[in-house]
C-alpha cells in the first residue's frame, strides 16, 4: 500500500512537468508552422513557470519573425543572462541590434574594461562563484604543500600554485559579485516604444537632449517618480519609465 502511495505521489508531481513539456513542443510547433502569435503566447505562459534560457530565445525567435525588435533584443538579452556562452543567442542578438536605428558606440570606454566586462560575461554569476570556490581550495592545497613538503622543488611549485591560484579566485569572486550586483540592480534596460526624446531634466517640458529608438539598450542611473536618468554611449538624460523595460 505504501508503495502505491508513493508512485501515486511521484506520478503527480510528475504531471506539471510533463505538461510543460507537452506546452513546449506545441509552443515549436507553433512556431515551425509560423503562427507566431500563439507560439509567443505559449513561451510567455511557460515562462510564468520558470524561467529557462531556451524559452527566453525561441521568444526573442518569435519576436524577431513579428518584427518586433525591442521584444527579440531583450528576450535574446535575458537568455544571455543565464546562458551567457550560448553562441546562437548572441549572434542573434547582434543581428537584431543590427537593424534598429540607435547603434551607438561608448567612445570613451577604456578598452581594457570592455575586454574584461566581455570576459565576465562568458559566465554567469553561479558559474564564477564555482570557479572561484575551485581556485580556493587548490590555494590551500598549494599552501599545504609549501608549508609541509621538504622538496624545494615542490615547495616551490606549492608558493607559485597558491599565489595564482587566489588571485584568480579573487578575479572570479569580482566577478561573481558584480554580475550578481547587475542582476539585482536591472540597471540595464531596453527602449520599448517606437520613439523617445530624453530631456535635461525630469520633465515633461524639459530640453530634449537627443531621440532614442525601439531596441536601444540603454543604463538606468537613477529614477525620479515615473521619470529615468538613463545613459546610453556618451550620452545622458531623462525618460519616462513607461517607455523602457528592465532586462
Amino acid at each position: 500500500m505504501k508503495k502505491i502511495i508513493i508512485i501515486l505521489t511521484l506520478c503527480i508531481g510528475a504531471l506539471p512537468l510533463l505538461q510543460a513539456q507537452s506546452t513546449f513542443e506545441e509552443a515549436n510547433a507553433l512556431y515551425a508552422e509560423a503562427n507566431y502569435t500563439d507560439a509567443i503566447a505559449a513561451y510567455e505562459y511557460l515562462l510564468q513557470q520558470e524561467s529557462e534560457a531556451e524559452l527566453y530565445y525561441n521568444l526573442g525567435n518569435a519576436y524577431f519573425r513579428q518584427n518586433e525588435l525591442a521584444k527579440a533584443i531583450i528576450n535574446y538579452e535575458r537568455a544571455l543572462r543565464i546562458r551567457p556562452y550560448w553562441k546562437d543567442a548572441r549572434y542573434n542578438l547582434r543581428f537584431a541590434q543590427s537593424r534598429i536605428i540607435d547603434n551607438i558606440e561608448d567612445n570613451n570606454s577604456f578598452f581594457l574594461s570592455q575586454w574584461v566586462t566581455s570576459l565576465r560575461n562568458l559566465m554567469n554569476e553561479s558559474a564564477w562563484a564555482l570557479l572561484s570556490i575551485v581556485l580556493f581550495l587548490l590555494t590551500l592545497a598549494g599552501i599545504f604543500i609549501f608549508a609541509f613538503s621538504h622538496a624545494v622543488g615542490w615547495r616551490k611549485t606549492g608558493f607559485h600554485v597558491a599565489w595564482v591560484a587566489l588571485l584568480f579566485s579573487l578575479c572570479s569572486m569580482g566577478f561573481a559579485a558584480s554580475l550578481h550586483h547587475r542582476d539585482t540592480e536591472r540597471a540595464e534596460a531596453v527602449i520599448m516604444q517606437g520613439i523617445v526624446n530624453a530631456k535635461a531634466s525630469p520633465d515633461k517640458s524639459g530640453t530634449d537632449l537627443f531621440t532614442l529608438h525601439e531596441g536601444t539598450k540603454v543604463t538606468i542611473r537613477s529614477t525620479v517618480s515615473e521619470w529615468a536618468e538613463i545613459t546610453v554611449g556618451d550620452n545622458r538624460g531623462w525618460i519616462r519609465l513607461s517607455t523602457l523595460e528592465r532586462i
